[in-house]
């Protein structure tokens, strides 16, 4: 038994470090929501239970029909999966092969690069044009991409494209652009309304980091009919179970929870980078449910040995956080994920203990 060639030193994706043991352990790494599901999930799951012997709706019809009611779309624009990974890999599927490359811009969301190559597919990369992680919309389409992701807010840094960007993109672009809105939620603007003029525009989201669901496996996609259709002919049977289905309705049907989370969510987004700010540490604007900051030491150096000592000073006290040391635009930087007020201020507490130990023997 052989594996193809092309895998054969192929890398798998590898997200945050999920410990065996959550005691006394502050998880910040991962950009889950730090507040459980609504209430009326729970109801919902413990009544589907009972209905386990029986297949899910193949195509998720319940869903399909709630979101495209919540955006303002009809319900053949709309198509649901297993994550919004599922759906990424769709196109991946549908719109790549040996002729079609891909494109993405680097750094971005590392998945991009996973399903691409077992696809095996061309990958290119287009590199930001400063350190504020500004793109030109000319080097996408320019790319000679047939598929272009384009994660917005993006990630790790967590700032935003205007709209006016997005459009500009959209307008040069011949092939399909996959705008990867992992984190809308939690922006001040949506791609959304280019889905009203532009049919090679789809958008991806999912509900683990807004709707508290990561656990459950559950996004869906936006986009004109013909690439909705595309993706469902390549889609995997009940690719979505009967129990993520459940979960989702109810969490889409409870908008005033959602709305509270949210809320308290943007306010200790707000309060960390208020923190970070005063310390004189260069923090990137965020329009997700994390900070990407870059740590400066008690002597004023910041660098790469900065960014790791505080790495490994927080994972030492259990304290979750994500470094990426593979680009000269990130190996600098902390990603750290929104938690409850507390998990901030052990957070802090923490930093202050690195900063100045001698202040604290």
């Amino acid at each position: 038994m052989q594996v193809t060639k092309r895998l054969q030193s192929h890398q798998s994706y590898s997200p945050g470090v999920q410990p065996d043991s959550w005691d006394s352990v502050v998880k910040l790494n991962t950009n889950e929501n730090p507040y459980p599901p609504s209430p009326s999930v729970i109801e919902a799951v413990t009544k589907e239970i009972r209905l386990l012997n029986l297949y899910p709706n193949p195509a998720s019809m319940p869903l399909r029909d709630k979101i495209s009611q919540l955006f303002g779309l009809d319900k053949n624009q709309v198509i649901i999966g297993n994550g919004s990974d599922d759906l990424l890999n769709l196109c991946v599927r549908s719109f790549s092969d040996d002729d079609l490359k891909v494109g993405m811009l680097d750094p971005s969301y590392s998945l991009y690069k996973t399903l691409v190559n077992v696809q095996g597919a061309n990958l290119i990369k287009i590199p930001f044009v400063d350190e504020e992680f500004t793109f030109d919309p000319k080097e996408v389409s320019s790319s000679g991409a047939n598929l272009f992701f384009l994660t917005s807010p993006h990630a790790p840094s967590g700032r935003s494209f205007s709209l006016k960007t997005l459009k500009k993109t959209a307008e040069s672009f011949p092939g399909l652009l996959v705008i990867d809105e992992a984190y809308a939620d939690f922006a001040a603007e949506t791609a959304l309304p280019l889905l009203n003029d532009f049919e090679n525009v789809l958008i991806t989201r999912t509900l683990s980091k807004s709707y508290s669901l990561a656990g459950l496996r559950l996004g869906f996609a936006m986009g004109h009919p013909s690439i909705i259709a595309q993706l469902d002919q390549v889609r995997e049977v009940y690719n979505v179970d009967r129990l993520a289905q459940a979960a989702a309705l109810a969490s889409l049907n409870d908008q005033n929870y959602f709305s509270n989370c949210l809320e308290k969510i943007l306010e200790q987004r707000q309060w960390l980078t208020n923190q970070f700010e005063a310390m004189n540490w260069r923090t990137i604007p965020s329009s997700t449910n994390f900070v990407f900051t870059q740590p400066c030491d008690a002597n004023g150096v910041i660098g790469e040995k900065t960014a790791l000592s505080l790495f490994e000073f927080l994972c030492q006290r259990k304290i979750l956080v994500r470094y990426f040391p593979d680009h000269p635009l990130t190996n600098t930087f902390l990603r750290i994920s929104i938690g409850k007020p507390e998990e901030m201020t052990i957070l802090m507490d923490s930093i202050e203990k690195w900063k100045c130990p001698e202040k604290h023997l």
